[in-house]
């Protein structure tokens, strides 16, 4: 496990960069962003890392591919909804799935992504948690989750925010969990909420690397939001590229 104080990785400090240029109207809603080269310049990147940032734009619903016109800006966010509280590691495993292993805890400000769906201030820390769903087969899944502001935590459900400093804290020896395993551990007496979208994607080329796949491995994409009454505490995305367990999705009428 690495435990790390850095701030923010690249790809979300590009990200960000783009994001402000968004909401600071330099590229307003409805309009189309510059080629991938041209924006590359502009920004001084490569454009690996420019593929990545936007593959994240697409996914949290600032932009949009339109075929023969490129990534444009959308108006506002999509709704999202897929409700299973239920961590991903036991969901796609029947009880004896993959375990749960930590690439990262820190801490990050707040990507549109946290803003949107924790409610977090711009200037907030956010526990960020990364993990690897590791099978028999090898990697199934790449977990991304993140915890509202201790603050919130404190007052909305402080035992899951002493669930998560003692986390922080544990051993690299120790046996890993998900965020979402220690909030359902934290919350036996507590009435949780979640909804969720699923969509489709590509897996990009760090969490290609991640995961050992290619970068361009179709995948799905689940982003999920736990909320304790009206108040967010996690917000997750989960990678499941080709090849990896099923997703139980049960429905009723």
């Amino acid at each position: 496990m690495t435990v790390s104080g850095h701030r923010r990785r690249p790809v979300v400090a590009l990200y960000e960069r783009i994001a402000d240029a968004v909401h600071d109207g330099t590229y307003p809603p409805g309009s189309t962003l510059p080629s991938e080269p041209k924006l590359a310049a502009e920004l001084g990147v490569s454009r690996p890392a420019l593929r990545e940032a936007l593959l994240l734009l697409q996914e949290d619903g600032l932009l949009t591919v339109r075929r023969g016109v490129g990534r444009t800006v959308n108006a506002r966010p999509p709704r999202r909804g897929f409700e299973h509280v239920q961590p991903l590691e036991e969901l796609i495993g029947g009880g004896t799935g993959p375990r749960v292993r930590a690439l990262l805890r820190t801490l990050e400000e707040p990507t549109d992504f946290t803003t949107q769906h924790l409610l977090a201030p711009a200037r907030a820390e956010l526990r960020f948690w990364e993990s690897v769903l590791v099978g028999e087969a090898g990697p199934a899944a790449l977990c991304h989750e993140w915890a509202a502001p201790d603050e919130v935590l404190d007052r909305v459900h402080p035992a899951f925010a002493a669930a998560l400093r003692a986390g922080a804290s544990a051993p690299p020896d120790d046996p890993a969990a998900s965020m979402l395993s220690v909030l359902l551990d934290a919350s036996r007496e507590l009435a949780l909420h979640a909804h969720s979208g699923i969509t489709a994607t590509l897996l990009g080329r760090r969490r290609g690397e991640q995961l050992g796949r290619p970068a361009d491995t179709p995948a799905v994409l689940v982003t999920q939001v736990v909320r304790v009454g009206d108040s967010p505490v996690l917000a997750a995305k989960h990678m499941l590229p080709t090849g990896a367990p099923a997703l139980p999705v049960l429905q009723s009428h």
